[in-house]
């Protein structure tokens, strides 16, 4: 009689919340994470923010061997990587940045098993030397990040992801797991086939981010229009700013920094210093703004990410909502917003139209233009139109969009499209919206009058609107596709003219509503907090002071300052006020590792800032109560042969650390340190250090259950620290 193996979900629940701090897994995350830990493909949509890599980081803790991750940049791995050793995981990356030294390091330790992550560009994956020596080595999964990249149809596409077919031919057996954020009908099924994952489950998480505010405006100063939207909204925070050129994106660094906000450039013309400089600054300060192209934003894991601004049209719905998604990976309130106008529709449709792509991809690109357009002149709620086009029903609007919070006037505009069309045709379909313009109203200019357009019909029928409408109508007849654009500028009426220029349809317009201009008094006067952690009065004191440490604390570890913690965590430390390390271990994402090495630090600043109302949010738990943290979860890190787990043994304590145990085991951290190539507070944090001087534990049974000791510590370390600490105590 056989026995159904074990539902491996409490053992990874219980692994998430002493690596990561977190109680319970979002959405479809534990499906995914059981699938993968039996051994299943899978294909995963999620968000950006929703939580993929933790799909599988966690699996890769919890399957025998290391996990290997194709990830397409440098930032992104480096970043992940910085994250997930802070947690206490051995983790490593492989790509062009490591000098030869640093990647034979690497290598021995994947041969050595003293992994478990090792990521991988694509490029180097691919090497028959990389290729050879994962087949040398016990693998637990392949996770292929941002797998859109492997389909011709993706939004990102890029050549070398078509090369990872080699991943089911040469390791059939290693379940693979294909992630991104974004996949159309056509690019998922390019996914399933490249890494023939026919048959895997498809996990298709909700593309909602109720979180974000969606919000478009009608291009009327657009330097202005972002400064005062930072000025009143956003000021001292974090946030990225799209531009389509390289020197559009120069020039708006420029100038925001002459206004007093502290900005920088992005852009792949920019030497590798300095878009290495610009990336370290953005990851590594608060309230940094990055004013970029495209190039910039795939590879950051910045949670408190505040807002995201597009001065210029994406080409895609999905790449807006990519983009977008860098804005709020916290979950805590964020802004994107964007300005647009004629000239963005009619340069993107150019580009569009005078690209190498084959006419298919041509074809299939100007839909999704099609489709953004459509979303940024809608009436209605825009999150509504940005999860239809991703295939899901949002049945009510959102309350939290442009359109919701200010709905625009929306009236037949048939008679006027008409005429519109009409100057078009009549002067040739091929002049700009401003000649268009100039008839419409009846200007006699001396371009008007050289080509004899003042004698035209359309000349002058629309002198009852305004030039700002006139542009509105042009605008949104090139956006919803009754006129093309063509070279200069130029502008004709396309086939589905025809049925509304013979009265066969209507057509109802938005009317455009000018924002006012925030004066300079205003700016100075307005310091709103909207799009920050939202935190009360109360609590705004301890939360300045958590997020001064954190940044001192970063700089000292030179790491972001959101590895150590993020916004949310700290907004859930203000407002819980802890008052010991079990209170403290609850907040969401204190792990255990956090809480051994910041943990007294963080209790002190609470303390500081304490007013003696300490409110908290739930009924006391056991860990509250005094139960030790960490016995629930011992034994459940991946298990290595050469140390099975030993039962749980009280240590005896001392009241004092021993001076000398404490030397010995700062001299023995140094010497892993140097052996292992990593930080010293990596091999045990000083909580963990003062700790053993204290307590004095003579085996290492007696490790287990020490603050900042976890198994994977206990299982690399302990026979060493064992040893320190009796070579001093049998002198």
């Amino acid at each position: 009689m056989t026995t159904a193996p074990a539902d491996p979900l409490p053992r990874a629940l219980g692994l998430l919340k002493q690596v990561w701090g977190y109680d319970a897994f979002r959405g479809v995350q534990g499906e995914i994470v059981r699938t993968v830990v039996e051994g299943g493909n899978a294909l995963v949509l999620m968000p950006t923010g929703g939580g993929k890599s933790l799909c599988y980081q966690l699996p890769s803790l919890l399957r025998p061997g290391v996990g290997i991750v194709v990830s397409p940049l440098i930032a992104l791995m480096k970043d992940q990587v910085d994250t997930l050793r802070q947690l206490g995981v051995r983790a490593a990356f492989l790509n062009s940045s490591l000098s030869l030294q640093e990647t034979r390091e690497v290598e021995a330790a994947l041969m050595a098993g003293s992994l478990d992550l090792l990521y991988v560009a694509p490029e180097r994956l691919l090497l028959p030397r990389t290729l050879e020596l994962l087949e040398r080595v016990d693998v637990g999964l392949f996770a292929i990040d941002e797998a859109h990249c492997v389909s011709q149809w993706g939004h990102d596409f890029r050549p070398e992801y078509q090369g990872l077919r080699v991943l089911p031919e040469r390791f059939p057996d290693i379940p693979r797991v294909a992630l991104t954020a974004t996949a159309d009908d056509r690019t998922r099924a390019d996914i399933l086939n490249v890494l023939e994952l026919h048959g895997a489950p498809q996990f298709i998480s909700s593309f909602d981010r109720p979180n974000i505010q969606y919000r478009v405006a009608n291009k009327e100063g657009p330097k202005t229009q972002l400064l005062d939207f930072i000025v009143s909204e956003h000021r001292g925070d974090a946030g990225i700013v799209y531009c389509l050129s390289r020197k559009s994106v120069e020039e708006t660094a420029k100038w925001l920094v002459a206004q007093g906000i502290d900005a920088v450039p992005y852009h792949a013309g920019l030497s590798p210093r300095e878009r290495s400089t610009a990336q370290e600054r953005f990851l590594n300060e608060e309230g940094l703004i990055v004013c970029a192209t495209v190039a910039f934003g795939m590879g950051i894991d910045k949670p408190n990410v505040r807002f995201v601004a597009h001065l210029d049209l994406p080409k895609s719905m999905e790449g807006y909502y990519q983009e977008t998604g860098r804005a709020g990976r916290d979950g805590l309130p964020s802004t994107a917003w964007m300005v647009y106008g004629l000239a963005d529709v009619v340069n993107v449709r150019r580009m569009l139209a005078s690209s190498d792509a084959p006419e298919e991809v041509k074809r299939v690109e100007a839909g999704k233009l099609d489709a953004l357009l459509t979303y940024c002149e809608a009436a209605t709620c825009r999150r509504q139109m940005l999860l239809a086009y991703f295939g899901e029903d949002y049945p009510l609007p959102c309350g939290n969009c442009d359109v919701c919070l200010n709905p625009p006037q929306v009236r037949d505009m048939t008679r006027e499209a008409q005429m519109a069309l009409s100057a078009a045709i009549r002067s040739g379909n091929r002049f700009g919206a401003a000649h268009l313009t100039d008839i419409l109203l009846g200007h006699s200019t001396e371009k008007v009058l050289a080509m004899n357009h003042h004698t035209l019909p359309t000349f002058g029928v629309g002198a009852a609107h305004d030039e700002k409408t006139w542009r509105s109508v042009i605008r949104q007849l090139v956006s919803l596709g009754y006129l093309a654009a063509g070279e200069h500028h130029g502008l004709s009426a396309t086939g589905k003219a025809r049925a509304l220029l013979k009265g066969e349809t209507t057509l109802a317009l938005r009317e455009d509503t000018l924002v006012p201009h925030v004066t300079k008094r205003e700016r100075e006067r307005t310091r709103s907090t909207a799009g920050r952690a939202p935190v009360d009065a109360h609590d705004q004191p301890l939360f300045e002071a958590l997020r001064a440490w954190r940044l001192g604390k970063a700089r000292e570890l030179a790491v972001p300052p959101y590895v150590i913690f993020t916004d949310a965590s700290l907004k859930g430390i203000a407002e819980l006020r802890p008052g010991s390390l079990a209170t403290l271990g609850t907040v969401s994402g204190v792990g255990q590792r956090k809480l051994a090495d910041f943990g007294d630090e963080v209790l002190g600043i609470v303390r500081d800032h304490s007013d003696g109302m300490v409110r908290p949010s739930r009924p006391p738990t056991p860990m509250e109560l005094g139960a030790r943290s960490n016995t629930a979860v011992l034994g459940l890190l991946k298990p290595r042969p050469a140390a099975p787990p030993a039962p749980l043994i009280d240590v005896p304590t001392t009241s004092e650390p021993d001076p000398a145990v404490a030397d010995a085991l700062r001299d023995l951290r140094k010497t892993l340190a140097r052996e292992t190539g990593l930080s010293a507070f990596v091999i045990f944090p000083n909580a963990a250090l003062e700790t053993l001087a204290a307590r004095q534990p003579r085996s290492v049974a007696h490790l287990q259950g020490l603050p900042g000791l976890g198994p994977k510590r206990i299982e690399a370390y302990g026979d060493r620290i064992i040893e320190a600490i009796n070579a001093v105590l049998d002198r």
